[in-house]
């Protein structure tokens, strides 16, 4: 993971995936972000999970379009403004950053390596508590 900072877009897999986000068309971005939040979400704790990075900025994404969200405002974010997100992908979000959380999850286990797993944990937890408290809407 090329990093050069903690953020949700900090590193350059986040940063490609911003760009991914910008490629893709207004009625595709959600399908974009579905995707990567799918992939890891559904991988079981016996797997690694590789990556998770883009998984990451998918639900930062997601929590900015939620009550007491912060704008992604980075610029290695996308830089067309996001069409608005259909809720479902509010408890997807939520079930990637749980996987990523937990054991056998690369993104966890290279800022441990880096001691800088209690501060990325903190990042996680504060999209977590939008994303959760915004599932019932």
């Amino acid at each position: 993971m090329g990093a050069w900072d903690i953020g949700h877009f900090d590193n350059d897999t986040a940063a490609d995936f911003g760009g991914r986000v910008d490629d893709a068309e207004a009625a595709k971005k959600a399908d974009v972000l579905r995707q990567v939040l799918t992939a890891v979400a559904d991988t079981g704790p016996e797997h690694y999970v590789d990556e998770g990075e883009e998984a990451v900025a998918a639900a930062a994404l997601v929590a900015a379009q939620c009550p007491g969200g912060e704008p992604v405002t980075t610029a290695y974010g996308p830089k067309d403004p996001l069409p608005p997100l259909p809720a479902d992908l509010r408890p997807l979000a939520v079930r990637a950053l749980d996987r990523l959380t937990a054991p056998n999850a690369e993104p966890l286990d290279l800022w441990e390596e880096a001691g800088e797993d209690q501060a990325w944990l903190a990042g996680i937890a504060e999209l977590r508590a939008v994303l959760a408290g915004a599932r019932g809407e």
